[in-house]
């Protein structure tokens, strides 16, 4: 399997997005600088998000994106698939002709059903975490990045 930038890029931006929508809805712009993401491809990423329903956007000034649904009902799965990321490890690309069409036998290569069953493992996982997870593991670094850890000289330990 390969995931491409589109894929990684996608699930980034809607973490950022799902971590920060409490305030209000969220620009690309901004999105785009924090993440170091081009622009123009979050437009083209959230225009395919909007369509499947995972974002929503709002026009005006003060307007850009938000949720269209709570983040514990969207998956990893459901923005690599709304993105049109292809999560699939065989040769054929899930066609079953893994030696071409203009193969002899035209049949599946030694290793198709190894590699099909990884691909419903992985959808399988990516269908399992939900972007609130995500949401919640980045909140956890932030919490743990800020604890100070103070060492006491007279008793040479350490104290958080």
């Amino acid at each position: 399997m390969r995931l491409t930038t589109k894929g990684r890029f996608a699930v980034t931006a809607m973490i950022d997005l799902a971590l920060r929508q409490d305030q209000g809805p969220v620009t690309l712009a901004a999105i785009s600088q924090r993440q170091s993401i081009s622009l123009s491809y979050l437009e083209q990423l959230f225009g395919k998000l909007r369509r499947h329903e995972i974002v929503e956007s709002v026009r005006g000034p003060g307007g850009g994106y938000h949720l269209a649904r709570k983040a514990q009902n969207v998956t990893v799965a459901d923005i690599i698939i709304a993105v049109d990321e292809p999560l699939d490890a065989t040769q054929c690309g899930g066609k079953g002709n893994c030696h071409g069409s203009d193969h002899a036998n035209g049949l599946h290569c030694m290793t198709h059903d190894l590699w099909a069953t990884l691909n419903a493992k992985m959808v399988d996982y990516l269908d399992s975490v939900s972007l609130q997870d995500l949401v919640n593991q980045q909140k956890q670094k932030q919490a743990d990045s800020q604890v100070v850890v103070m060492r006491n000289p007279s008793a040479n330990t350490i104290t958080p």
